[in-house]
């Protein structure tokens, strides 16, 4: 029985699930398409800022970000890519992958109301999906029970 609780231990830490796995590769794949565009046309970032909620998101966009466009846009790239990696790794790694990207699409929340059609929709997958990852990861603990559950 022990030997049988702790092989489904380690499946648990060794995967984030479907969604992680999506969720991962998409970041993986976004991470690219930054490199391409920070290697090819950095300028084109330029206007990403012009909509944002708060004019001192739009200043320093263009005071921080566009001072050197090639290399920001590879630190995002770079970022991208790490919570991917983060996210396919699994297990408590995930974790850190699901707060990342969480915290990602909150900051994509600043830069204008358009970034909400995407935002909003994508936080409310990866929100519930990062909280089942948390659960998988500590099934000993007691969870308030979901909706609709009676305890």
């Amino acid at each position: 029985m022990a030997q049988l609780q702790a092989s489904a231990r380690t499946r648990r830490t060794e995967h984030s699930g479907r969604p992680g796995q999506i969720v991962g590769c998409f970041f993986l794949f976004t991470g690219g398409i930054h490199f391409g565009i920070a290697a090819a046309g950095p300028e084109s970032y330029r206007h990403f800022a012009d909509e944002a909620l708060l004019p001192f998101i739009t200043a320093a966009w263009r005071e921080v970000f566009m001072a050197n466009p090639a290399a920001w846009g590879l630190v995002l790239s770079v970022g991208e890519v790490g919570l991917g990696v983060l996210l396919l790794r699994g297990g408590r790694w995930a974790t850190a992958g699901w707060a990342g990207v969480i915290a990602f699409h909150l900051g994509l929340l600043l830069f204008g109301w358009g970034f909400w059609l995407w935002s909003v929709p994508a936080l409310a997958f990866l929100v519930p999906s990062a909280i089942a990852h948390w659960r998988s990861q500590h099934p000993d603990e007691k969870h308030p029970p979901e909706k609709g559950h009676t305890a």
